[in-house]
């Protein structure tokens, strides 16, 4: 009897000591789940549609990218040399290109096509957004350029008095007014004879 009380008491020790550490935490079943093995699709960064990049032969190391197909539209970043972008389309004339850029309103600029290098590919014509208009519009006071204007007052330019005639002085022809005309050699004889006699007379004379 003593014996069958011990293998009780036993028994009862042994479940006390047992039931706490098999109990679960909280008070129900905790069930441990399994992760499914999925096959997730892994997302490349292939662009689509034609390439971009900035040509090296510039004279600036970055070209300017706008908001719109002209430089009147504000810029809204810059392309280093080198630095591609994907291209959406072009300007009805072809000189500018729209192309991907992140941060510009929309995410898209535009390019000046001369700049850069194209891919070949299919690009679709887009139309431009409107031209902005300048925030200032600069005017000249008529009141201040007045000051500047110098009118000169005519002056009446002086009259031309025409000169006298020039008078030109005529020779008359001796043998055209009737008086024979005497070679200059025989006057010299002449002169010369008579020179000579009257040296004979005064010679004359003396003796």
């Amino acid at each position: 009897m003593r014996s069958t009380k011990r293998k009780w008491f036993l028994l009862l020790f042994i479940i006390t000591i047992i039931i706490p550490f098999g109990l679960p935490e909280g008070g129900g079943t905790r069930v441990l789940a399994q992760i499914p093995t999925v096959d997730i699709a892994t997302v490349t960064s292939t662009p689509s549609g034609p390439i971009v990049s900035v040509r090296p032969g510039t004279n600036e190391p970055s070209i300017n990218v706008r908001s719109g197909p002209n430089a009147l539209y504000p810029r809204v970043g810059v392309l280093l040399i080198g630095q591609t972008a994907v291209a959406k389309g072009r300007s009805p004339g072809g000189d500018w290109i729209l192309i991907e850029y992140p941060g510009a309103p929309g995410n898209v600029g535009w390019v000046y096509s001369p700049f850069v290098n194209i891919t070949p590919g299919e690009l679709p014509i887009v139309e431009p957004p409107p031209t902005p208009t300048r925030d200032m519009t600069a005017t000249i006071d008529p009141t201040l350029a007045a000051q500047f204007i110098v009118t000169v007052a005519p002056t009446r330019l002086p009259t031309f008095t025409p000169p006298p005639p020039l008078a030109i002085p005529t020779f008359q022809n001796p043998s055209a007014a009737g008086v024979p005309a005497v070679p200059m050699g025989l006057i010299i004889v002449v002169l010369l004879t008579i020179g000579v006699l009257l040296g004979i007379f005064s010679f004359v004379q003396r003796r």
